[in-house]
């Protein structure tokens, strides 16, 4: 290994420690947010240095960095019905906009493609699911490398475009004009890492940590730690011996997790692998969650989003700005980006037609346009978790959905 490689895997791995320690000394970063922070960073390093072995870094952190995360952000979760409503209509709200955005844009610039109605059911199967689907989907429908090559391509740019705008104004901007629970947010400067509870928060959290006492910033009146001084500091006691017994036991229950549910995914087949990855880490997190002796171990949800701070300073610097070009096919790269923002401004719609909230939305949204990997990372942007689980749900839906209803559309299409 090179000394630029070593170099540059430090810098993702310990960017986020030092990002936060800023986050935390100056107010003014702290409202911006170490998600957006890292975002812009990782775009920076990853257009200014490109050392040799660099490809197989980001490829090997930005696949291991969610799976590790996912169990330990759920582990300190506690489940309540209260939005299941929410969640359900987001699903099939969220669906609905990608498929009836697909079908718009394929009358406006899809006829005048080569291929175009078969590339409408690419779309669909990419932004209901993930690249898995877009490369069954080029298979099953006979669709040319060339093609899939450039729509993978615009994808990438247009969806960089999409969360950069999201983390940049839109989830706040949602916030505005949909229902959202202020009280769900911790007041204050924040450093994203330890994102506080409303009791009656439209979601499927409530507001206790693990220990059973409120996060929100001067309820209770117990210790300063649980009564919210770790929404500031929440890595504080995590180096005494207690604090790395615990993290030691969390990371042991956590690989185990993982193992498990990788062996399952390997089971099930290459097609199969990625869909049942997702929902073994998230059914196996969830079930650890009611075990007591888990709940009772601190900094799970805190170690888990450092893990998702490294994968959005990876994924970032992956956007090689250099090599965008629209020069290959103006028309796809509209329908491309019609099909993104607007199933978005549909989804908006809907969300206010139904008295969806805020952030429900806006981590569906997410979780189809980009799938499951990015969920941790919108909720820790948004400083939300009562939204993670029902996230993930919609995205490995939209995994085992995107096929088939890729499909459909596609001969769909021809008909039009």
């Amino acid at each position: 290994m090179s000394a630029g490689t070593i170099l540059i895997t430090l810098f993702f791995l310990l960017a986020p420690a030092g990002v936060l320690r800023l986050c935390r000394q100056f107010p003014t970063l702290g409202k911006i947010g170490p998600v957006l922070i890292l975002y812009l960073l990782g775009i920076l390093v990853g257009n200014l240095f490109h050392p040799a072995g660099m490809a197989r870094i980001q490829q090997a952190l930005s696949s291991a960095m969610v799976p590790l995360a996912i169990p330990l952000m759920l582990f300190s979760c506690t489940f309540r019905r209260s939005g299941t409503r929410s969640q359900l209509l987001a699903l099939l709200s969220g669906m609905l906009a990608v498929t009836a955005a697909v079908i718009a844009g394929y009358l406006l610039f899809g006829k005048g493609l080569k291929d175009g109605p078969k590339i409408g059911g690419m779309l669909t199967g990419v932004y209901t699911g993930g690249t898995i689907n877009l490369a069954s989907l080029q298979v099953m429908l006979d669709v040319p490398e060339e093609t899939f090559v450039l729509l993978n391509s615009f994808d990438m740019a247009v969806s960089f475009l999409y969360v950069t705008f999201l983390l940049a104004i839109g989830f706040k901007l949602f916030r505005r004009i949909l229902p959202h629970d202020s009280d769900a947010i911790a007041p204050g400067p924040i450093t994203g890492l330890k994102p506080t509870m409303a009791p009656e928060a439209n979601g499927n959290l409530d507001s206790t940590s693990a220990s059973g006492a409120t996060d929100r910033p001067g309820a209770g009146g117990g210790e300063p730690e649980a009564a919210g001084g770790r929404a500031e500091r929440p890595f504080q006691g995590l180096f005494t011996r207690r604090g790395l017994r615990d993290a030691a036991i969390l990371l042991a229950v956590d690989a185990l997790i993982i193992g498990i549910s990788a062996s399952l995914g390997l089971l099930a087949g290459d097609a199969a692998f990625m869909t049942v990855l997702i929902l073994s880490l998230t059914t196996l997190g969830i079930a650890a969650s009611f075990w007591r002796p888990i709940k009772q171990l601190r900094h799970s949800y805190d170690i888990g989003m450092y893990f998702i701070y490294v994968f959005s300073v990876v994924v970032a610097s992956m956007a090689d700005l250099r090599n965008l070009s629209i020069s290959g096919s103006v028309n796809l790269l509209g329908y491309l980006a019609f099909v993104v923002f607007g199933s978005l401004l549909l989804q908006v719609l809907l969300a206010r037609l139904l008295k969806i909230d805020a952030d429900t939305m806006t981590i569906s949204s997410v979780a189809y346009i980009c799938s499951p990997p990015f969920v941790p990372m919108m909720a820790a942007a948004m400083n939300n978790r009562r939204v993670l689980a029902g996230g993930l749900a919609v995205g490995v839906i939209g995994y085992a959905a995107g096929n088939y209803l890729g499909f459909l559309i596609s001969h769909l299409l021809t008909l039009l």
